[in-house]
């Protein structure tokens, strides 16, 4: 147990450390700009030249050069200074078309975004232009990375039926040293509770890794998503792929609202089954763990852009899917 969860926090650390992020795009003010239509916060590091915000885009860095030469000007700024900022402002001209955008696009950045961004978001174009719908793409390959997963998601999967098998055995070592609080009473729980898992091949930290897996995963779809214009300009369905539910019914298109409910339902129900049965004390510490994470992120869906609730829900459903067919093969 102790190996285990050393391992997930050098894995969740080194997560962190390796993912990049998207920078918000300010203007003169340091105010963050938003598309004027969805709403959504515009953000700098994108990794092809937008098109219909083209025109926001160029207005904020015009902008941006005006302020930095008054500052050069008012003698705030040295000539060094003033040319090293406007050097570094975004240059549209420089970013490529995003359908004729390549793998190796803008160079290294990150071993996160070399690795996983850009490539994605490669694909994402690709597949997009095959099936003549970025939403579609986005879909595609959410399924795409389920089936390359499903070896590893199965085996998760079914050591959580084997540890539910088990809870009889578990749940009579707890009534077993109830109220014992000893160190002596607690190392033999342990001991007892580890020679039954062994007994049955089961890791009991195995079962979670369904639900981990999808942290990076999330994290590499809103990166790339959030870099490439073409998706947040599109739509899917009629929905503005770049809108979020919060700015779309603040402009009156309440049924937006619909989406945040779709995100809490499926993630309450693909956390559900991804729980394992564990000890009752261990159970009601998971659960309200769980029911934390699916309020945070049904308040969170408020303001995702469609283009992430799209990955998020298709996913979950697929997780969903995927549960219901190995309990199935269980029985």
């Amino acid at each position: 147990m102790k190996k285990n969860k050393k391992l997930f926090i050098v894995v969740i650390s080194l997560m962190f450390l390796l993912t990049g992020c998207t920078k918000q795009f300010k203007d003169a003010d340091g105010k963050v700009v938003q598309d004027p239509t969805t709403k959504q916060t515009l953000v700098e590091n994108i990794l092809c030249r937008p098109v219909n915000l083209k025109g926001t885009y160029e207005t904020a860095i015009e902008e941006k050069k005006v302020a930095l030469k008054k500052l050069y000007e008012d003698g705030d700024l040295s000539k060094k200074e003033y040319k090293s900022k406007v050097d570094s402002l975004l240059n549209l001209e420089e970013l490529p078309v995003c359908t004729e955008m390549s793998v190796i696009e803008g160079g290294y950045e990150s071993i996160w975004t070399s690795i996983f961004v850009k490539p994605l978001a490669w694909l994402i174009i690709q597949l997009g232009k095959l099936v003549k719908n970025y939403g579609l793409a986005i879909i595609l390959i959410t399924v795409l990375i389920k089936i390359i997963l499903f070896p590893l998601t199965y085996k998760s999967l079914k050591q959580s039926e084997a540890i539910k098998k088990v809870q009889p055995k578990l749940n009579k070592i707890e009534k077993k040293y109830a109220g014992k609080t000893d160190q002596e009473s607690m190392m033999m729980k342990s001991n007892e509770m580890m020679a039954l898992y062994k007994e049955h091949k089961i890791n009991p930290m195995s079962g979670c890794l369904t639900s981990f897996l999808q942290i990076p995963i999330f994290f590499a779809f809103y990166e790339a998503l959030y870099r490439l214009p073409l998706l947040f300009e599109g739509k899917f369905l009629g929905l503005h792929m770049g809108m979020t539910p919060l700015a779309a019914a603040g402009q009156g298109d309440w049924y937006y609202l619909i989406l945040p409910l779709i995100v809490g339902l499926v993630t309450y129900f693909s956390f559900k089954m991804n729980k394992n049965g564990q000890p009752n004390d261990q159970m009601k510490q998971m659960n309200m763990m769980f029911n934390i994470m699916v309020v945070m992120i049904f308040i969170t869906s408020f303001s995702m852009s469609v283009a992430i609730i799209i990955y998020w829900v298709v996913n979950s459903l697929l997780g969903i899917g995927q549960n219901l067919l190995i309990k199935k093969g269980s029985k």
